[in-house]
């Protein structure tokens, strides 16, 4: 498994589903170029997890907009399949009321390149792709800075459905550092005091606290 952080996210160009029905052709991650990226995968439409995070992101959506951050989610399901998901009612097993992207990472390039892409596959002697498993991705999620680069990562296997809550914390861990150059110590959350990467900071801090 790859670390991405501290490195440039990967960049990509495909299929997707926007506004909760309208299909593109060229959906980029350049496009977001100059703001936070919060970039998620799961690994199957017309799942049982999957919906609980989806709507758990879109629920919380308007928190990750006040803290200008982009919601983009990718699975490695066609945009047919995106698209028919999204019309679907709720108590259909449906996710419509969606509105963030969602990537179709249907060469499954992009999972790959963020290291999330479930399963192995090799070349025959006849040069025909042999595949051991689905390839699918795992819960992967990335927040990507101003700058393009990864500054948090997590993975989740399959069954583990990820916390909404911690992944705006590391978005106000990281704001928080980026505007007061103050680190943000263990359990940090928005509003408590950060500290200064000094001895007589931390001293300070473990004193207070």
């Amino acid at each position: 498994m790859s670390v991405l952080v501290g490195r440039k996210a990967p960049s990509f160009t495909a299929q997707a589903v926007i506004n909760g029905g309208e299909i593109v052709g060229d959906f980029s991650l350049d496009q977001f170029a100059g703001k936070y990226v919060m970039l998620f995968f799961y690994p199957k439409d017309f799942t049982f997890v999957c919906p609980t995070e989806l709507f758990a992101f879109q629920e919380k959506l308007e928190e990750f907009k006040n803290r200008g951050v982009e919601l983009i989610g990718i699975s490695t399901d066609t945009e047919q399949s995106h698209w028919g998901w999204l019309q679907l009612d709720k108590n259909k097993g449906g996710i419509n009321g969606i509105t963030y992207p969602l990537v179709a990472d249907t060469n499954k390039t992009i999972s790959a390149n963020y290291d999330v892409l479930v399963g192995d596959w090799d070349f025959n002697d006849e040069g025909e792709m042999i595949a051991h498993g689905e390839l699918i991705a795992y819960r992967g999620l990335f927040l990507i800075d101003k700058k393009g680069v990864v500054r948090h990562q997590l993975v989740n296997d399959l069954p583990l459905g990820r916390n909404v809550d911690e992944a705006l914390r590391m978005i106000d861990a990281l704001q928080f550092f980026e505007d007061n150059g103050e680190v943000c110590p263990a359990n940090w959350s928005k509003g408590d005091a950060g500290l200064t990467a000094t001895h007589d900071g931390i001293a300070e801090y473990l004193t207070n606290n």
